[in-house]
């Protein structure tokens, strides 16, 4: 059992409120909270229901406080053993909930608990049922003498997953209904259903108040306390042996057995377990059958107006809507390195409907508004998504479909599209960006500081556009299309690009062609290991191992590669504080989790060593992977040792470039 912590972890406040699990359902909606029970973030809810898949997500149900009496001859007469904690805002930590832990686990993506109390064991499970805002929470007895009564406190919410709630002026509509209750927290809500075919369920109405959330102070939030509803009084008395199941659902005709429940969620998992097995040619470690599970966890359905079953990928948790950068990145590892090429081909068909003057869009904002398209990396990544899409399946009719969107791309950006995205007709680079836009991937902007605007001609774009032209002829000759237009681009841009080379330093520039008096930019940033990394490199032999070397000297930690040498004055080597102080540090220097992914593909190229270019993962798949989000990846980590995760607590780019990567390396 890969995650397995006992009580000297589970009994350790600090170490156990740091730890955090998460379940999704495939649709955008989610549940997540610590290892502790212990909110710490506003992100944390056993519902946190997408109203508009993948989007609107509301947080409904906050927490459910358990207590449980055992050990009595009597009915009532036994002791009573929490089983939450609380911290408030005056500093009071209610309940010892995480004492009583004696086991946590994960069963595939499920979190387990064991309490411990007397001779007593109880399990409780928490999943979500795939395709639907249904959570489910299980409490068996699987060891006692006698009869256990289960009592818990029912929080309710309703807003939205970004917001905190404070004692307002709503009335809620809390009523009975078979096998449960309907709630509906305000006139303009939708409602939502706690329900149980075993327990007893009583109405209740009162606010507690100032929960507080202390990974929001550390984030610098002004938000940093909240208020929940509690809305009902739950009862039940379970005997040796038996379970009884909660579910909290938008749907009031949701499936209250738990034990069908919980074996449809079992069998799901083992059928993305198999799937992903049948394309490796040796067995899968524990650790990656792991990541596989969480792979699953980004991706959801999007519906389209031509596809209902569209597909996209959530860019992380808890906070992340999905973006297309994020998706073209992660799509290789998420779906194609866990055989799931159906998946990718569905997120390639419904990002094509939404290119627009020859751009994929940026983001999906939350609210559910138009795409935004302020990025210029996002639609050179969708070629070689494309490409390995084809170089796994074979498939040329998804190229045929695609490619008069794909030349329609290479048209706007050689003509310009937004943002002064345009190719510079004198050496065939591409040059982006315009005042107070962020671009690239290195996107931090706070009110109107872009962070690192990187204005001009970035590195790794220009190592995508070749990359992209160099598929484009590719496809052209496989569909019998004429590439000589992209054969004559390609030479231009491998000529051009000779300019990035700073032989002084024996590395890339990061920018040319800026804004500054001589338009370079000379800082030491991962960005030139992409133009290593893809398939077609426009780099010579010599210089790869050159800019390879200088990134793994001066950026390479344990877990991912720093964004700027901790040799440069600029550097912020803790990532922390406020908004301005967080995104200020956020691409100067934080280490970031899907690099490692770029840096193993430039080794094995350069030195051509699979063991050594492998072992480079180590650290996140032997280590990382019990802490932060327990059984997931984390998003980014500070530049300075220990390199503490920060950020979200499970990004999809950086699963999928570790699982991408370790399938290159086998």
């Amino acid at each position: 059992m890969l995650i397995d912590f006992g009580r000297e972890l589970c009994g350790d406040l600090a170490a156990a409120e740091s730890r955090e699990w998460l379940v999704t359902n495939g649709i955008g909606g989610f549940a997540s909270g610590t290892v502790a029970g212990v909110l710490t973030r506003r992100y944390h809810g056993l519902l946190m229901a997408a109203l508009q898949p993948p989007l609107g997500r509301t947080l409904l149900l906050a927490k459910v406080d358990e207590t449980v009496e055992y050990e009595g001859i009597y009915p009532r007469s036994g002791r009573f053993y929490p089983l939450y904690v609380n911290r408030w805002a005056n500093g009071v930590v209610e309940g010892n909930g995480h004492k009583t832990i004696n086991q946590f686990h994960l069963e595939g993506t499920t979190p387990v608990w064991t309490y411990a109390f007397g001779n007593a064991l109880l399990e409780k499970r928490i999943w979500m049922q795939p395709g639907a805002n249904s959570t489910y929470m299980q409490y068996k007895l699987t060891r006692a003498t006698g009869p256990l009564t289960l009592e818990a406190k029912a929080f309710v919410n309703y807003r939205d997953y970004h917001e905190t709630t404070i004692v307002n002026d709503w009335e809620p509509e809390i009523e009975d209904v078979k096998n449960g209750l309907s709630l509906k927290i305000h006139e303009e809500a939708t409602p939502f259903y706690l329900l149980s075919s075993k327990m007893r369920m009583m109405p209740q109405f009162d606010w507690y108040e100032d929960f507080y959330l202390s990974i929001e102070e550390y984030r610098g939030q002004n938000d940093v306390q909240e208020d929940h509803i509690y809305a009902a009084l739950l009862r039940t008395v379970l005997r040796p042996g038996e379970a009884v199941t909660l579910v909290a659902s938008t749907d009031p005709d949701a499936n209250l057995d738990g034990d069908k429940a919980y074996a449809e969620r079992q069998a799901y998992e083992a059928e993305l377990l198999d799937r992903a097995r049948k394309v490796h040619a040796v067995a899968l470690p524990a650790e990656v059958n792991q990541l596989v599970l969480a792979a699953d966890q980004f991706v959801v359905k999007r519906p389209t107006g031509r596809d209902v079953n569209g597909r996209s990928v959530i860019a992380g948790y808890p906070w992340f809507s999905d973006w297309g950068r994020d998706t073209m990145i992660a799509l290789p590892g998420l779906t194609l390195a866990t055989g799931r090429p159906e998946v990718a081909a569905s997120i390639l068909r419904t990002y094509a409907q939404f290119v627009d003057q020859g751009m994929l869009p940026n983001r999906f904002p939350d609210a559910g508004e138009h795409p935004e398209y302020n990025t210029v990396d996002a639609t050179l990544w969708y070629f070689e998504a494309i490409r390995a899409y084809h170089a796994t399946t074979q498939d040329n009719r998804l190229v045929q479909e695609l490619f008069p969107v794909l030349q329609e791309i290479i048209m706007w950006h050689k003509r310009g599209t937004r943002y002064n995205i345009q190719m510079d007709e004198n050496d065939g680079l591409l040059f982006a960006g315009e005042e107070g836009v962020q671009l690239t991937w290195m996107d931090a902007k706070v009110d109107n500081w872009v962070v690192t605007s990187r204005i001009g001609k970035p590195v790794e774009i220009n190592a995508l556009w070749y990359n992209a032209l160099c598929i484009m002829a590719k496809f052209a000759r496989l569909l019998d299309e004429e590439p000589s237009e992209y054969d004559t681009m390609i030479k231009q841009v491998k000529q051009g690009f000779d300019r990035f080379w700073n032989k002084q330093m024996g590395y890339c520039y990061d920018v040319i062609d800026g804004p500054d008096a001589d338009g370079l930019d000379g800082s030491l940033r991962p960005n030139q290991l992409i133009a290593i990394s893809l398939p077609h490199s426009p780099l010579t032999k010599e210089q790869q191992r050159s800019a390879l070397d200088a990134c793994g000297r001066h950026l390479l930690t344990a877990h991912g590669l720093r964004s700027l040498s901790s040799d440069d004055k600029a550097y912020i080597g803790h990532y922390g504080g406020d908004r301005q102080k967080r995104d200020g540090a956020y691409h100067q220097g934080t280490v970031w989790g899907w690099l490692i992914g770029p840096f193993v593909s430039a080794h094995l190229r350069v030195y051509g060593d699979k063991t050594a270019a492998r072992s480079y993962l180590d650290s996140l798949l032997k280590h990382h992977i019990r802490a932060h989000a327990v059984g997931s990846l984390s998003e980014i980590f500070d530049g300075d040792a220990p390199f503490t995760p920060r950020g979200c607590v499970a990004q999809a780019w950086t699963v999928a470039e570790v699982l991408r990567t370790w399938q290159e390396t086998s």
